[in-house]
């Protein structure tokens, strides 16, 4: 029987080692991916005749402007309630606003 438990270890160690290596390969694939701007669902965009459009390149989206009012507004909460005073709140502010 020595043999059968032995067997049994070395398959489970294997296919852990598989295990690790395929999650290993994925986090790296996914941050190769990540840093490259590569997305998975990435499609090229063709016109009603079925060829590829390149005539225009396509408009990039427009840039998300940070949310500066509710944090603001959530800062002059906390102050009116007393948890943080006016120099942490201007300071804040401040450094929200880039002054």
């Amino acid at each position: 029987m020595p043999g059968l438990l032995a067997m049994r270890a070395a398959n489970r160690m294997s296919m852990r080692q598989s295990y690790r290596t395929a999650s290993r390969m994925q986090r790296r694939r996914s941050a190769m991916q990540q840093r490259m701007g590569v997305r998975q669902d990435f499609e090229p965009a063709y016109d009603d005749e079925g060829y590829e459009d390149q005539g225009q390149p396509a408009a990039a989206p427009a840039p998300q402007e940070p949310d500066y009012i509710a944090e603001l507004e959530r800062l002059a909460t906390l102050r009116d309630q007393g948890v943080i005073s006016t120099e942490e709140f201007d300071a804040k502010k401040k450094s929200l606003l880039g002054i």
